[in-house]
């Protein structure tokens, strides 16, 4: 899934060809589609066509290929069946088509000479190795010959011939003594390319040995020895002082005369020689004469190769390499001595056995696809080709109307399962063959994904990546890459799909981080896999070692402090002058620093500091400079003040090619501060005129560049130095250089689509700049439609960067594509963008529902509604307690768009809610629906009845004046008491009521009730509150407890004997469920 660190996601990648007519598709080797996929059969391995071997081990000749199901296997020899089975010494590899030819036993490898040919055979096709001529090595023994002695006159030219034993391969040939010493060769003395020993011309001391040709045969490791020549000198100066061989005219003081060069390899003037293109020209010239000829090499009209020519054997072989039809033509050798010069005019001519232009691939369609097959050579002569199938000239084969032949081209229309078959191409000339299989293949299969999915990948900002997404299907499957599940396919601008299904991001950002998935499509179906993309930040050093001069034995510390992502780990390691520091007891490495603790003058050198992670590095160097304790500084730089770099001068432009330029300048003073950097800027008249912008940056060390340019922009440039003080002024402007014009190679940017009312839609872009415009009258092609109706693109040529489509429909999908076009022609077929027209206001939401669990909390409930309109922001919430005629403060609440559900807690739980909710979209809020809480359940008649009534009654007149009335009764009554009680007597409840005391009560012991003020307390429980209701606290009394409560009884005539008293033990809940206002008791004392 790299480029900045490629991953295992990235690192696997497989190649489909294409093919004119249809994509023609490779097999990946993935184990199981290989082991899945029907296949014909493959030649995998073959022995050479020239299959020499040793006749002391068994013959091996290979044959090995692949297929499904797996191919058998059969040979011929010398073009006829070869029947294994009848020769006991012949046998066949296992699962392979691999001859074994077995001696052990027996019998001579000469028997076995000739042509073999290999076919491998499945049900599909028929698939055939090279002719292999196979022989067996021989290494002769040297004829014997009596040699009589050599003589010759001194200073006279000699040859002496090896002629060796003719070998199979020939063998290697050198020359030694017969006590195995080597000859020793010089431009005097040397051996030819032939195997002879040529001797320009004879001196005295060449008698001290003799000269023996030895041949050494390759299969055998074998040498073998030719009798020894001995050499006889005849001379005029008989004594070999050896002080003359040093003598300025070594000749002259022997007696040899001098003598201009002749020719002994080859002989003549003029000779012609013809080599193979591909192969090495061996051209040779060696000359006698007295003194030495020097050899040189010319070539007429034109100089020699030197990429691919060399000397050998002193001058006297011109060796050029891989021959090509160019290094054809006329060479010549020139012989010179001071006693003057002859030449040898050698024509080469090059010819060419047969070598590919196009070698005919496998091809894998679909049904019904078109392909070809196409098999295209050359050499010299010009090569015939021949076309067989499965083995057979395809002349012979059955008809298949699917298939046409047109010279090196078979073309395939409207394949069919039945025209799967192993082609052979057949290309020949004089010098040699070529043989190549392709196979045609059927196959339908869906896509899959063949690497690990859901991988992680981790890449520096700002730098380039590529994610991997290998592919299979047929027919090959078109490729697709999405961002976090959106629905814009990722080409163009800062993406770029290659072939294979790679997709680079240019230049990573922040924003690039998330999930990408590829999706591969075929009429089969789809298969789709994701990858994991995180942005590191990058590793940076911004407190940088310095240059230091320091006095021996003094403690000097280097910095280096980095920035870097925490997710990394980070390694900190230092180099001195480039190599390892090893950090002793003098010196101490911290995290952001290195200490050198008495700095020794073995110390000095260049410090580096190298800071990485798993994914990046960066480095600082600083120099440090030991001085003797007496030493003064001697650097200028730390005696000068520092300032910023003077600006660069006379830029030229140079090298001007269509898209790049070389700009040259003359660096300024850095004012005693090393220059660090260069930014070269660039400004052009047409966009943003007098605007400069940075176009790239160099190290401080080069004051030349070569700048890649864009179509169609006039370039001036100016450069700006900077060192560690800050920046220069920028130098003057370049003269102007204003490219050539192209069609775009992007589209613009950030493509959006948006409604500003709700029956429009308003399409935007950012606009190219110069660098991308490549010509004049940049535009831009809109187009758009409704999303999934297949409709007809609407269009329109726009020359700014907006354009508003009007009579839409309500926030509706529209496909919107925006192409750049210039005067030179239209930019790539430019990526769909999903917009949306304007937005209204949403309808009601659905199914509105209250429910109310308990006397505590009410339960809303809602559905999304059924026309947004656009994207819901939210939900309004309005709602309002009221009782009776009696309506509390309005109450809103806002909810996110997601949420459907609220519980509100109530404030008691008499009071009804009147709930109004509303949908929003940006435009506003739409329509609302409006629901209330159900009504309290009744818990008695006459105490409900009280309760629902009893906020409107305690406001009435009438009900104010009666209380009055009963409230100056019971005072009354209190005052009678109190008068009686104070005089002693007792007041007999019995007597005054007929209602006796429970026997619980512990005051009804002597028949009496003592009246005390505790009795004139208010009853705990009730209060009224400020809106007139009258609020519960812990627990009240109310009729129902006369009439329910088991601690009241009655008489025999019914009247009531119970005892009032004030329930605490009630539950919360019960309290909760009766009635507030329970006695006139209660009522009076709350009015109170």
């Amino acid at each position: 899934m790299a480029r900045q660190q490629p991953s295992p996601w990235v690192h696997t990648a497989f190649l489909f060809c294409l093919l004119s007519l249809s994509g023609a598709i490779e097999i990946p080797m993935d184990p199981s589609i290989q082991n899945e996929l029907s296949q014909p059969p493959t030649i995998t391995k073959q022995s050479v066509k020239d299959h020499i071997v040793d006749p002391r081990d068994n013959i091996l000749i290979e044959c090995e290929a692949k297929g499904n199901p797996a191919p058998s296997f059969h040979w011929t020899r010398n073009s006829r069946f070869f029947n294994i089975a009848k020769d006991p010494r012949v046998s066949m590899r296992r699962r392979s088509g691999t001859l074994v030819i077995d001696f052990r036993s027996g019998g001579r490898p000469e028997e076995y000479e000739g042509e073999y040919q290999c076919f491998a055979r499945n049900k599909f096709g028929t698939a055939l190795s090279n002719r292999i001529r196979l022989q067996v090595s021989k290494s002769p023994l040297w004829p014997k010959e009596n040699l009589d002695p050599v003589v010759v006159q001194e200073g006279a030219p000699l040859t002496l011939q090896c002629n060796p034993p003719p070998g199979l391969p020939s063998p290697v040939i050198f020359w030694m003594s017969s006590s195995m010493e080597p000859i020793t060769q010089d431009k005097r003395v040397s051996q030819g390319h032939n195997g002879d020993l040529y001797f320009s011309n004879v001196m005295l001391q060449d008698m001290q040995t003799d000269y023996s040709c030895n041949a050494r045969f390759h299969f055998t490791h074998t040498i073998q020895q030719k009798n020894p020549f001995n050499l006889k000198v005849l001379t005029n100066h008989p004594y070999n002082d050896s002080s003359l061989r040093n003598h300025p005219d070594m000749y002259s003081a022997r007696g040899v005369a001098e003598r201009t060069p002749s020719f002994m390899h080859p002989q003549g003037t003029a000779s012609s020689q013809m080599v193979l293109r591909g192969m090495d020209l061996l051209l040779e010239c060696i000359a006698s004469g007295v003194p030495t000829p020097d050899i040189a090499w010319y070539k007429k009209g034109g100089d020699l190769p030197s990429d691919k020519a060399k000397f050998e054997n002193f001058n006297k072989a011109l060796r050029i390499t891989n021959v090509s039809e160019e290094d054809s033509g006329e060479y010549f050798c020139l012989a010179s001595n001071k006693m003057g010069s002859i030449r040898h005019t050698i024509s080469v001519r090059v010819k060419a056995a047969p070598y590919w232009l196009d070698e005919p691939k496998n091809l894998i369609l679909a049904p019904g696809e078109d392909g070809r097959l196409v098999c295209r050579a050359n050499g010299n002569p010009k090569p015939t080709v021949q076309w067989m199938v499965n083995g057979e000239p395809l002349q012979s084969a059955p008809p298949n109307p699917n298939r046409e032949v047109a010279g090196d081209t078979i073309i395939f229309r409207d394949t069919q399962i039945s025209s799967r078959a192993v082609y052979q191409c057949n290309t020949s000339n004089e010098h040699g063959y070529l043989l190549a299989n392709a196979f045609v293949s059927v196959l339908d299969v869906p896509p899959r994904m063949l690497s690990p999915r859901n991988q992680l990948i981790r890449v520096i900002l700002y730098n380039r990546t590529r994610l991997d997404c290998p592919f299979f299907g047929s027919p090959i499957p078109t490729l697709r890459w999405f961002k976090n599940g959106q629905g814009s396919n990722l080409d163009g601008g800062n993406y770029h799909v290659y072939e294979n299904g790679s997709l680079e991001i240019k230049m990573i950002r922040k924003e690039d981080q998330g999930i990408y998935t590829c999706v591969a499509t075929n009429i089969l179906g789809k298969a789709e896999n994701q990858v994991r993309l995180e942005v590191k930040d990058p590793t940076r050093i911004y407190r940088m070692p310095e240059d230091q001069v320091a006095k021996r034995g003094t403690t000097v510390q280097l910095e280096c402090r980095v920035k870097h992502d925490p997710s990394l780990k980070l390694t900190v390691s230092w180099l001195k002058d480039d190599e390892p520091l090893y950090i002793g007891n003098r010196m101490k490495k911290e995290e952001d620093s290195l200490t050198i603790f008495g700095v020794a003058e073995r110390d000095q050198g260049s410090y580096t500091c190298v800071a990485s992670t798993e994914l990046d590095q960066d480095l600082a160097k600083a120099y440090l400079t030991v001085l003797a304790d007496q030493a003064t500084p001697t650097n200028r730089l730390a005696a000068l003040p520092k300032g910023r770099p003077e600006r660069p001068r006379d830029l030229e432009l140079t090298d001007l090619a269509e898209r790049s330029v070389r700009l040259t300048w003359i660096p300024g003073d850095d004012n005693n501060s090393p220059i660090t950097d260069y930014v070269v800027q660039f400004e052009e008249d047409q966009f943003q005129p007098g605007v400069w912008h940075d176009h790239s940056k160099f190290p401080g060390s080069v004051n030349s560049a070569v700048l890649q340019l864009s179509p169609y922009v006039n370039y001036q440039f100016r450069v700006i130095a900077i060192n560690e003080v800050g920046s220069s002024h920028p130098s003057l402007p370049s003269e102007r250089y204003r490219t050539s014009g192209a069609p775009p190679e992007s589209n613009p940017s950030d493509v959006k689509g948006e409604g500003t009312r709700k029956n429009n839609m308003e399409i935007t872009w950012t606009p190219m700049n110069a660098t991308s415009a490549f010509g004049p009258n940049l535009r831009y092609i809109v187009k758009w439609r409704r999303r999934e109706t297949r409709e007809t693109w609407n269009n329109v040529t726009v020359w700014g960067s907006r354009y508003v489509v009007g009579q839409t429909p309500v926030y509706v999908p529209y496909e919107i594509r925006v192409q750049a076009e210039n005067d030179f022609g239209k930019g790539p077929e430019p990526g769909t963008v999903i917009g949306y027209s304007g937005e209204d206001l949403p309808s009601a939401p659905r199914r509105f529902r209250v429910r109310q669990p308990n006397l505590e909390t009410i339960n809303l409930e809602w559905d999304h509604p059924e026309h947004p309109n656009g994207i819901l922001t939210g939900y309004t919430l309005k709602y309002v307690a009221f009782n009776g005629t009696k309506v509390g403060k309005q109450i809103v609440e806002n909810f996110s768009p997601n949420q459907t559900k609220f519980t509100m807690q109530r404030a008691d739980p008499v009071s009804r809610y009147r709930f109004s909710l509303s949908a929003r979209t940006q435009v506003g809020s739409g329509e609302a629906v409006t629901e209330e809480s159900p009504a309290p359940p009744n818990e008695a008649a006459p105490t409900a009845a009280y309760t629902n009534n009893q906020a409107d009654i305690a406001t009435q007149g009438w009900f104010i004046g009666l209380m009055c009335a009963v409230a100056l009764l019971v005072l009354i009554l209190l005052i009678v008491c109190f008068i009686k009680r104070s005089r002693g007597g007792k007041y007999p409840v019995r007597e005054k009521k007929d209602v006796p005391l429970g026997p619980e009560d512990p005051k009804e012991e002597d028949g009496s009730f003592d009246y005390s003020d505790e009795d004139n307390k208010p009853l705990q429980g009730s209060q009224t509150s400020l809106d007139g209701t009258i609020k519960q606290q812990e627990s009240d009394d109310s009729l129902v407890d006369y009439g329910e409560g088991g601690e009241g009884q009655f008489n025999e005539d019914g009247s009531f004997i119970g005892q009032y008293t004030v329930k605490k033990d009630k539950e919360e809940t019960e309290g909760n469920e009766s009635s507030e206002a329970t006695s006139p008791v209660n009522a009076i004392y709350s009015l109170a």
